[in-house]
């Protein structure tokens, strides 16, 4: 199995501070993504949107991560959003519980 590290892109406007992953979202990336989360996390001036569109596996450590952005955010009442969440991914989300706790929708679109 080919390993995909993981890339992040980085996009700030209208209210919106975009992070587009692409790649493998697990325990080895643990300190390459929380460095582009430290950017943003706790402002709460503008939206997190993480467009998960090119994210090829993701591990428990991965999902660790969305629920730590999740709960960061709702307690500094600052809007957190995904996006483009690839299928195999979604079901994951489901099975653990996870989707009925993420947002997804216009607000995610930008």
């Amino acid at each position: 199995m080919k390993l995909e590290p993981l890339h992040i892109e980085h996009q700030e406007s209208q209210g919106r501070y975009l992070l587009k992953l692409s790649g493998e979202l697990d325990l080895a990336v643990v300190p390459q993504l929380q460095a582009a989360l430290d950017r943003v996390l706790k402002r709460t001036d503008v939206a997190l949107v993480l467009d998960m569109k090119n994210i090829t596996y993701i591990d428990s450590t991965g999902i660790g991560i969305i629920v730590s952005i999740l709960k960061t955010r709702h307690s500094i009442q600052a809007p957190f959003y995904v996006r483009n969440i690839p299928e195999r991914v979604r079901r994951l989300f489901d099975m653990t519980g996870l989707s009925g706790y993420l947002k997804e929708g216009e607000e995610a679109e930008a």
